[in-house]
């Protein structure tokens, strides 16, 4: 159970730290004195200190510790993904001391979200509770100190503003005194200390939670409509066969063994079946776990577990195929950061699969198989966000561009205009290759865009340690170069065009006229 309200002692020490953090962050976030992640990285240590419970309970530190290197991976690289999976990991041990037994996954995402919403009201009811303990132990209520305090403070305000019209010194003062500089921006001041207060006041005095729903366990007991040893049995037999057919097909065509039908392309091919065969792979895991239910007939019989697993293997087998029609597509188009992701999001599709069969071989619980497949997400997640896909995008499309000698497709400009600082060492790269001029002229552009994005980042709250080695890795002559973004379509080819365009922007950033670049081969 959640801690009770003691005003004394701890309750005084949590409202300290929170002071303080809100401090912190309004440091940080309003006078941009460094990135939020150090806030973040305090937190953990000031729940710690804070929260004897949690000191004293080890089944809270490694998610806190997990906390602390997701802050870190913010000030690598901030971003939502992080800022989300480490406010995971904190609530779950801001949580663990209050809870009797972990559970599931299921179960604490059921936590959290009535952490985070009643951490929205919180400070409110404690505020609430603390006066009316307070006003047990004697202490005056907050209308009664109100009703003792409005005359002697209306009289003196009354008398002050005399004084102040009387005398310009004391009107001086006074204007001093009531309209500080930080009041020009109250508003939106105010709005973040209340944001950033009610966040820590959560972790530090997390609320009692509600009632918490169960995973729901079926033991096979139950009776479903259709389903059968006869009709599960046929029906495995059925859907392997679809699904053999389905994989002859796609190993067949992706490896090239027989010819794509007429007015078909490979890239048209590998496009137009990716996520549909993902779809019918999740759907067939959700059969699987509805029909072959632990302790059911179905999941007794050996024939049909047999079958399911030589399903489960298609599965896998088709998710495969849906990643080699993207890496095609990929061939055919380049690579982007969605893409990536897509291939991760099936890599996880098919543990996910390989998991639904290992629970029914060894006969493991549903909860088993919810906190395997969380753990997998939770560890791709944390790991990407300490990844620049975009750079490693960037990176490929110009290692296997067609006008640099790859076997790609040609250079995606568009792509790599949109990935801001990201395309800042690829394109440092990109102008040392040996290559047309038009590419070198749009190597120079992209590089300048990206260096100018790199010092708006670096400039403000999106600070990051990645961004930082990144200006450090770059040339002398580039490092003291103008920050001014170039304007440019990224449809552009014609060089007498994009010497135009580079040479204006030279000229108004105070560099020479254009001429022809003569940039060394990348050794």
């Amino acid at each position: 159970m959640a801690q009770g309200l003691r005003p004394q002692g701890d309750f005084k020490a949590k409202l300290l730290a929170a002071l303080a953090a809100v401090a912190l962050g309004d440091a940080l976030i309003r006078g941009q004195t460094g990135p939020v992640g150090a806030l973040l990285l305090v937190l953990p240590a000031l729940a710690l200190i804070t929260r004897p419970a949690l000191r004293h309970d080890r089944r809270a530190w490694p998610w806190l510790g997990l906390a602390m290197a997701m802050a870190l991976a913010l000030l690598w690289r901030p971003g939502p993904i992080a800022w989300c999976v480490y406010w995971t990991y904190l609530g779950i041990g801001a949580l663990m001391p209050t809870v009797a037994r972990p559970g599931d996954a299921w179960q604490w995402m059921q936590r959290l979200a009535q952490l985070g919403v009643r951490a929205s009201v919180a400070p409110v009811l404690d505020l609430q509770r603390l006066f009316r303990v307070r006003a047990r132990r004697g202490v005056p209520a907050l209308g009664d100190l109100v009703a003792r305090l409005a005359l002697p403070v209306i009289g003196s305000a009354v008398i002050v503003a005399l004084f102040s019209a009387a005398n310009p010194v004391i009107e001086a003062w006074l204007g001093r005194l009531l309209n500080p500089p930080w009041t020009q921006d109250w508003g939106s001041r105010l709005t973040l200390w209340l944001v950033l207060f009610t966040l820590v006041w959560g972790v530090l005095r997390p609320r009692i939670l509600l009632r918490i729903y169960g995973t729901c366990v079926d033991y096979g007991t139950t009776a479903l409509p259709g389903v059968s040893v006869a009709s599960v049995f046929t029906s495995l037999i059925t859907f392997n066969a679809l699904f053999a057919l389905q994989n002859a097909m796609d190993l067949a065509w992706l490896w090239g063994l027989v010819p794509l039908p007429q007015g078909m392309t490979l890239a048209a091919y590998a496009h137009r079946g990716a996520y549909p065969l993902i779809v019918t792979a999740l759907l067939a895991a959700a059969f699987v776990l509805v029909a072959l239910r632990p302790g059911s007939a179905t999941a007794a019989h050996t024939p049909i577990r047999w079958l399911v697993v030589v399903w489960i293997m298609q599965n896998v087998l088709l998710v495969a195929s849906a990643a080699l029609r993207t890496l095609d597509y990929v061939a055919a188009y380049s690579l982007t950061a969605w893409r990536i992701a897509a291939l991760l999001w099936m890599a996880l599709v098919a543990l996910g699969l390989v998991l639904v069969c290992w629970r029914m071989i060894r006969g493991n619980s549903a909860s088993w198989l919810i906190n395997a497949n969380a753990a997998a997400a939770l560890a791709l997640v944390s790991g990407c966000c300490w990844v620049d896909l975009d750079e490693i995008a960037a990176r490929y499309n110009i290692d296997h561009a067609r006008e640099l000698g790859g076997s790609g497709p040609p250079l995606d400009i568009c792509y790599l205009q949109q990935s801001g600082a990201s395309a800042l060492l690829p394109a440092v790269e990109l102008e040392r290759r040996r290559a047309p001029e038009a590419i070198h002229l749009w190597a120079q552009i992209l590089r300048q865009n990206a260096q100018a994005a790199l010092a708006r980042d670096q400039a403000g709250a999106l600070w990051s340690l990645q961004g930082a080695l990144r200006a450090r890795a770059l040339p002398p002559s580039v490092q003291h170069s103008p920050m001014a973004a170039i304007t440019a379509g990224c449809e552009i080819r014609d060089v007498h065009t994009l010497r135009a365009i580079v040479g204006l922007d030279r000229d108004r950033g105070g560099l020479p006229s254009a001429a022809p670049l003569t940039i060394p081969a990348r050794p």
